[in-house]
């Protein structure tokens, strides 16, 4: 059977009901795929063949007493570098955890376990979630499997390669200012950020607490459905998980969901500067394609936007500063060779140990916490944050979806940008205003540029009501006549 690697997780749980395929050999496509493409691609920073092999004969073993967990079951999962599972390495993308170990499984995670998810590998990243390009992670840089002299957008970068290349079914990221939204976007997959508080952030390495958020990436709407309802819910372990009801969301999936319903298009994002010709004409084209669907289309207006680069790395770095601090040299971290007392461990050992532009946001966030600046940018950046949200919050009282572009541009050449530090920033302007307002996006492809590069349609929801966004995105979706498009590798 051909290209087994490009079926969708509803079609593979089929083939393995009806004992067409296994899950074995579903998974040794997958493995065979990998092998194949990751010398193009280096999406992986690890992965162990064996253990995912025998995860796959479990769940052949399961379905053939009739006992199959769920749609999950047997299909092979890719995971973000940054999320913790016992027994496998967990680096994110760093010097300072290049040889940790986790000796626990996060809650998300766990509860992909126990719906019978085969593990499949550990993907690059930027460092500690520290990226929009996937170039600083400190073992590789991920290649856009649409065009490999390209960036593949970050942080989540080596997520969104591997599932476009048909390198694992789904993936799992995190999200911090777009890190799963933008990667999607440039990738041409599906990409969503939760609500914040939906899934449990237990076992995930913290860059900005207040911000993150793990999600799904997918090769199309239900199958981002299908693996957000595997991971979403409550945890007593996570001080800021929600308790809300988990919806079937694979079921609610409706193709006529946008009929009569209100779509906000934000002038600010439209008047954004830097933003590319043919980003703006495939998502204006996206839009009208809603209306002709029967959305209707109300012009909003989100007036603090032009505040939420600023605030977001004001709010991240000042969250960063406090969250890193534990990576000293002393217990389980990189520890330097050449110190020559306990102070000059700690310094010696984060010098080595963290890259440039985690160190960047470390100064940049002590800094604005430092006696004397906590008032100046801190307390008055929240204060800000609390006006974005409001923006939102009065939006959505009009309107029952938010449209914008996911990414200014499509992905920028390899090296074009990394030594900008604000170019990469500005990638983010779209996306961060959905962190900071704790609200669900998700990342739908929408078109294609004339050099072939996938552009990304952004839909913000309200909060908690993820099983409405997404099937606004599979309306969408099945609009658009984009599925099964992959890259030609």
């Amino acid at each position: 059977m051909s290209q087994i690697f490009y079926k969708t997780v509803s079609e593979l749980s089929d083939l393995m009901d009806s004992k067409e395929l296994s899950s074995a050999e579903i998974t040794k496509a997958f493995i065979e795929r990998t092998k194949s493409v990751e010398d193009k691609i280096s999406a992986f920073i690890s992965y162990d063949e064996d253990s995912a092999m025998k995860a796959a004969e479990a769940s052949d073993t399961r379905r053939a007493r009739g006992e199959k967990l769920s749609e999950l079951d047997g299909i092979p999962v890719g995971l973000k570098d940054v999320l913790a599972v016992k027994g496998q390495p967990l680096t994110c993308a760093s010097r300072m955890l290049e040889n940790f170990v986790s000796p626990y499984t996060g809650t998300s995670l766990k509860m992909l376990e126990d719906a019978g998810a085969v593990f499949w590998g550990r993907l690059n990243m930027d460092e500690f979630a520290m990226g929009s390009s996937c170039e600083n992670s400190a073992f590789k840089k991920t290649k856009n499997p649409w065009d490999t002299t390209r960036i593949p957008g970050g942080s989540s970068g080596g997520s969104a390669a591997a599932v476009a290349a048909g390198e694992c079914a789904v993936a799992l990221g995190s999200d911090t200012g777009g890190s799963i939204r933008q990667p999607a976007s440039l990738c041409g997959v599906v990409g969503m950020k939760p609500t914040y508080g939906l899934v449990s952030r237990f076992g995930l390495a913290a860059f900005a607490s207040s911000l993150d958020q793990i999600g799904p990436f997918a090769r199309c709407v239900k199958d981002a459905a299908i693996l957000l309802k595997a991971v979403a819910g409550h945890d007593p372990l996570d001080s800021t998980s929600v308790k809300v009801d988990i919806p079937d969301y694979p079921s609610l999936l409706r193709e006529d969901s946008l009929k009569g319903k209100k779509i906000g298009v934000p002038r600010e994002y439209f008047e954004a500067s830097g933003m590319d010709a043919e980003v703006r004409a495939s998502v204006e084209s996206a839009i009208e394609k809603c209306k002709s669907i029967g959305a209707e289309i109300v012009e909003i207006s989100l007036p603090h936007t032009d505040l939420a680069i600023p605030v977001y790395y004001i709010v991240a770095t000042a969250e960063a500063s406090s969250n890193l601090a534990r990576y000293d040299g002393i217990r389980y971290t990189h520890r330097s060779k050449c110190a020559k007392d306990v102070v000059d461990l700690y310094f010696k050992s984060r010098a080595e140990g963290f890259g440039e532009e985690v160190k960047r946001r470390i100064i940049l966030g002590t800094y604005v916490l430092s006696s004397g600046y906590y008032d100046a940018y801190y307390l008055r950046a929240q204060k800000v944050r609390t006006l974005i949200r409001g923006d939102f919050e009065r939006a959505f009282e009009s309107v029952d979806l938010i449209c914008a572009p996911t990414s200014p541009t499509c992905a920028f050449k390899v090296g074009e940008k990394i030594s900008d530090p604000l170019a990469m920033y500005l990638n983010d302007i779209f996306t961060i205003n959905v962190n900071l307002a704790g609200l669900p996006g998700i990342s739908i492809p929408c078109g294609f540029s004339k050099e072939g590069l996938p552009i990304g349609l952004q839909m913000i929801g309200k909060a908690f009501d993820e099983a409405a966004l997404l099937s606004y995105a599979y309306a969408f979706e099945r609009a658009s006549g984009l599925e099964g498009r992959h890259p030609n590798i």
